[in-house]
């Protein structure tokens, strides 16, 4: 049991997510010498997703060596412990109020956390069946990636022996190992663009195991009675069905934010995580965020790197060493492009770029494959074109990392607009 007590009344950070970013955050602030920090979690262990990830490679930032995902989970919550933090696991946040407040279910009912200040650390969850809008009926064999790895990793369960694939993030190639560990040999991979999300080279590991990629190909329905029977799929504008047992439904991540329905903090539209600006805070005073609730998706490494920039970020908070938080006061940051998916994070306080803030750089990702140069444009009134602050060549996929330094921003004044614009090579 990685639960090292019980929740308290009151402490001076709670940390929602036992994840790397919520681990990491953990240990920092408790190395800088804040007195209580509580971290909750709703799963019956600490870990996050790494602890269902029974494979390579994970480890090398938080510890320099190449680890399975369970034992960098192991390895973060010993090191968390050992901190003086206090871990609760089987604890489930059911809401979020100003003070910051927290409403917490568990195996005592219902309780109410109060803290100085709240590290949201949710992470991410992928869309479901239902949410692709896949038609067909609704038999048993459909599983995410992570229920997949949980039956697999933590139950040593074989949840079918030939499924589908949807999907070619990393994602989708860490539920192909976790087949491989099990013994399942997957039908096929189906991608519905001419290439892999993930990298051009991943296709080699599924031919590699003789297992066929499909791409430019549409799931269109899914049938069975009680177990998955087939997947009827459709490429070129044919249609026919494969036949499988089971379905792994990967990717499309999306945070896990819905914490933020009737809570006081805003939610962005394009991340569809909390907004926050360049140090995690978020849109209600005492609440800040860090790793893959910010946006969807980061890896367990880079989400550790960031809660431990978050968690230093918290303690100058908790000093009063950082700016004066003032949302009305902050540059907001729009995408001036329909390829431009988001930017990360939405509000910056320009007159402060000197501190270390929580968040390196400005993140954004595009929705689809592009060609040409991306700018920061200061809009100002009168002025149709806007002044250009920064720009860079940029030929980007989807899910890659765009990163856009803050010191772009440096000298604007409070309450501007900037806005990100994309300038496609013509065809």
């Amino acid at each position: 049991m990685s639960s090292n007590g019980s929740l308290p009344s009151t402490c001076d950070v709670a940390i929602i997510g036992a994840g790397p970013a919520g681990l990491a955050a953990a240990c920092v602030l408790r190395e800088a010498g804040v007195s209580s920090v509580v971290v909750l979690d709703r799963e019956p262990e600490a870990g996050g997703i790494p602890r269902h990830c029974g494979h390579y490679p994970f480890g090398l930032r938080e510890f320099h060596r190449l680890l399975k995902g369970p034992e960098l989970a192991r390895r973060l919550v010993a090191r968390t412990l050992q901190s003086g933090a206090v871990i609760c696991t089987g604890a489930t946040v059911v809401a979020l109020r100003p003070g910051p407040e927290l409403v917490v279910t568990g195996s005592s009912g219902l309780r109410t956390l109060r803290a100085k200040r709240v590290i949201l650390a949710t992470g991410v969850r992928e869309t479901s069946r239902a949410g692709r809008l896949i038609g067909g009926t609704k038999p048993g064999g459909i599983l995410p990636t992570g229920a997949l790895q949980g039956l697999v990793y933590l139950e040593g369960r074989r949840p079918f022996s030939r499924p589908v694939i949807l999907g070619t993030e990393l994602v989708s190639f860490s539920a192909l190992l976790t087949c491989r560990h099990a013994g399942i040999k997957p039908v096929a991979m189906i991608e519905a663009q001419s290439r892999p999300t993930a990298w051009k080279v991943a296709p080699l590991l599924p031919r590699l195991l003789g297992i066929p990629v499909l791409f430019n190909t549409t799931v269109r329905a899914i049938w069975g009675r009680d177990r998955v029977s087939g997947v009827e799929v459709e490429t070129a504008g044919e249609r026919r069905t494969l036949e499988a047992d089971g379905v792994i439904v990967t990717g499309q991540f999306l945070p896990e934010s819905s914490l933020l329905d009737e809570s006081p903090l805003v939610r962005d539209p394009g991340t569809l995580g909390p907004q926050v600006d360049q140090y995690g805070r978020c849109s209600a005073a005492g609440y800040f965020a860090a790793g893959n609730v910010l946006r969807p998706v980061e890896t367990a490494g880079w989400s550790w790197q960031e809660g431990c920039r978050l968690g230093a970020v918290v303690s100058q908070d908790l000093a009063a060493a950082l700016p004066a938080f003032s949302p009305q006061q902050d540059v907001s940051l729009v995408c001036d492009h329909p390829a431009l998916r988001y930017v990360m994070p939405q509000r910056v306080t320009p007159f402060s770029l000197h501190h270390r803030s929580g968040l390196a750089e400005l993140q954004v990702r595009v929705c689809r494959p592009v060609d040409g140069v991306l700018s920061l444009v200061l809009r100002e009134e009168g002025d149709a074109q806007g002044r250009v602050l920064w720009e860079q060549t940029l030929k980007a996929l989807p899910e890659r990392r765009i990163l856009v330094p803050l010191r772009a921003l440096q000298g604007v004044r409070p309450g501007a607009r900037v806005a990100l614009r994309l300038t496609e090579k013509a065809t």
